[in-house]
């Protein structure tokens, strides 16, 4: 296991994310978790876009928590089944 940070392992997040922010779909049962849902996938995007930048800046220890931070929360959102993450326990902690 390597304890480095390299641009080749964010690019595989950042594939890891994308593949799971595809796959996942929305499951709101209500406007409340309409509105959840929103926030917390424009809390994930916001964070995939935080992550380019910083990787972009060569900050790739920053890239690799704001690429983990965007993941969970798609991860969250399947957990708490605003998402359905199709049996995918690979790219999701499943309920």
């Amino acid at each position: 296991m390597s304890d480095t940070v390299s641009i080749e392992k964010i690019e595989r997040y950042f594939s890891l994310t994308s593949e799971a922010r595809a796959k996942a779909t929305p499951c709101p049962v209500n406007e409340q978790d309409e509105k959840r849902l929103r926030e917390m996938l424009r809390m994930c995007d916001d964070y995939v876009s935080d992550a380019k930048h910083f990787a972009s800046e060569g900050d790739l220890v920053s890239a690799f928590g704001a690429i983990n931070y965007a993941h969970a929360w798609i991860d969250a959102a399947v957990r708490i089944g605003l998402m359905d993450g199709h049996g995918d326990d690979r790219l999701f902690t499943l309920p």
